[in-house]
Protein backbone atom coordinates (compact mmCIF):
# COMPACT_ATOMS: atom_id res chain seq x y z
CA UNK A 1 0.00 0.00 0.00
CA UNK A 2 1.27 3.59 -0.68
CA UNK A 3 2.40 5.68 1.90
CA UNK A 4 1.31 9.42 1.47
CA UNK A 5 2.76 12.51 3.26
CA UNK A 6 2.40 16.46 3.05
CA UNK A 7 5.18 18.55 3.83
CA UNK A 8 4.07 22.33 4.51
CA UNK A 9 6.46 25.12 4.30
CA UNK A 10 5.77 28.61 5.64
CA UNK A 11 7.10 30.84 3.18
CA UNK A 12 8.11 34.42 4.41
CA UNK A 13 9.55 37.05 1.89
CA UNK A 14 12.57 39.17 3.34
CA UNK A 15 12.63 43.42 3.07
CA UNK A 16 13.62 42.77 -0.82
CA UNK A 17 10.49 40.82 -1.77
CA UNK A 18 12.32 37.64 -2.07
CA UNK A 19 12.77 34.68 -0.03
CA UNK A 20 13.60 30.77 -0.62
CA UNK A 21 12.51 27.90 1.02
CA UNK A 22 13.05 24.53 2.01
CA UNK A 23 11.25 21.03 3.01
CA UNK A 24 12.97 18.44 4.81
CA UNK A 25 14.90 15.97 2.48
CA UNK A 26 12.71 12.80 1.37
CA UNK A 27 12.46 9.85 -1.23
CA UNK A 28 9.08 9.88 -3.30
CA UNK A 29 6.73 11.00 -6.21
CA UNK A 30 5.52 14.62 -6.17
CA UNK A 31 1.85 14.03 -6.09
CA UNK A 32 0.51 17.55 -5.45
CA UNK A 33 1.47 21.22 -4.74
CA UNK A 34 -0.73 23.41 -3.28
CA UNK A 35 -0.27 27.32 -2.48
CA UNK A 36 -2.67 28.80 -0.20
CA UNK A 37 -2.89 32.37 0.14
CA UNK A 38 -2.62 34.18 3.62
CA UNK A 39 -5.81 35.56 4.69
CA UNK A 40 -3.60 38.60 6.52
CA UNK A 41 -0.53 39.46 5.23
CA UNK A 42 -0.21 37.21 2.40
CA UNK A 43 2.12 37.86 -0.88
CA UNK A 44 1.48 41.09 -2.50
CA UNK A 45 -0.79 40.30 -5.67
CA UNK A 46 1.61 39.10 -9.02
CA UNK A 47 3.57 37.62 -6.68
CA UNK A 48 5.89 34.75 -8.64
CA UNK A 49 7.76 31.23 -7.47
CA UNK A 50 9.71 28.67 -8.94
CA UNK A 51 9.79 25.52 -7.73
CA UNK A 52 12.86 22.52 -8.24
CA UNK A 53 14.15 19.79 -7.02
CA UNK A 54 17.21 21.53 -4.62
CA UNK A 55 19.46 18.81 -5.72
CA UNK A 56 19.16 18.24 -9.65
CA UNK A 57 17.34 21.40 -10.17
CA UNK A 58 14.27 19.77 -11.85
CA UNK A 59 11.22 22.36 -12.55
CA UNK A 60 8.64 21.02 -10.24
CA UNK A 61 6.46 24.24 -10.53
CA UNK A 62 6.85 27.51 -12.06
CA UNK A 63 3.79 30.18 -12.05
CA UNK A 64 4.01 34.43 -12.38
CA UNK A 65 1.42 36.73 -11.22
CA UNK A 66 -0.19 34.60 -8.36
CA UNK A 67 -2.56 36.72 -7.02
CA UNK A 68 -4.81 33.29 -5.29
CA UNK A 69 -4.64 29.96 -3.90
CA UNK A 70 -3.75 27.39 -6.81
CA UNK A 71 -2.96 23.38 -6.54
CA UNK A 72 -1.16 21.80 -9.41
CA UNK A 73 -0.44 18.11 -10.08
CA UNK A 74 2.92 18.45 -11.89
CA UNK A 75 4.49 15.82 -14.07
CA UNK A 76 7.68 15.62 -16.23
CA UNK A 77 8.03 14.65 -19.78
CA UNK A 78 9.10 11.21 -20.49
CA UNK A 79 11.88 9.58 -22.98
CA UNK A 80 12.76 6.29 -24.25
CA UNK A 81 16.21 4.49 -23.23
CA UNK A 82 17.73 6.41 -26.76
CA UNK A 83 16.40 9.95 -25.71
CA UNK A 84 13.94 10.44 -27.70
CA UNK A 85 10.35 11.86 -26.59
CA UNK A 86 7.96 9.63 -25.54
CA UNK A 87 5.14 10.55 -27.54
CA UNK A 88 1.17 9.22 -28.10
CA UNK A 89 1.36 7.61 -31.58
CA UNK A 90 -2.39 9.01 -32.34
CA UNK A 91 -1.78 12.76 -31.48
CA UNK A 92 1.99 13.02 -31.14
CA UNK A 93 1.70 14.59 -27.80
CA UNK A 94 3.71 14.15 -24.80
CA UNK A 95 3.54 11.34 -22.35
CA UNK A 96 4.10 12.83 -18.86
CA UNK A 97 5.00 11.07 -15.84
CA UNK A 98 5.08 11.92 -11.74
CA UNK A 99 8.24 13.55 -10.76
CA UNK A 100 10.95 11.13 -9.05
CA UNK A 101 12.63 12.62 -5.94
CA UNK A 102 15.19 10.63 -4.20
CA UNK A 103 16.83 11.93 -0.67
CA UNK A 104 16.36 15.43 -2.01
CA UNK A 105 14.45 17.93 -0.91
CA UNK A 106 11.71 20.69 -2.61
CA UNK A 107 13.13 24.54 -3.23
CA UNK A 108 10.93 27.30 -3.19
CA UNK A 109 12.26 30.68 -4.40
CA UNK A 110 10.07 34.04 -4.32
CA UNK A 111 9.94 37.17 -6.27
CA UNK A 112 7.56 40.13 -6.76
CA UNK A 113 6.19 38.88 -2.89
CA UNK A 114 5.88 42.11 -0.88
CA UNK A 115 8.16 42.77 1.98
CA UNK A 116 8.04 40.39 5.33
CA UNK A 117 4.89 38.90 3.54
CA UNK A 118 4.22 34.92 4.03
CA UNK A 119 2.22 31.99 2.15
CA UNK A 120 1.89 28.67 2.55
CA UNK A 121 2.78 25.39 0.19
CA UNK A 122 1.71 21.69 0.66
CA UNK A 123 3.75 19.62 -1.03
CA UNK A 124 1.88 16.21 -1.13
CA UNK A 125 4.12 12.92 -1.73
CA UNK A 126 3.69 9.51 -2.20
CA UNK A 127 6.19 6.22 -1.87
CA UNK A 128 4.68 3.99 -4.50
Amino acid sequence: MARSRKFTVTATSDGSQVGTHYTPYFSGYIESVQYVKAGSGGYTDGVDFTITADATGENIWTDTNINASEVVRPRAATCTTAGVASLYAALGEAVNDRIAMSRDRVKIVLAQAGASKTGTFVITVSDA
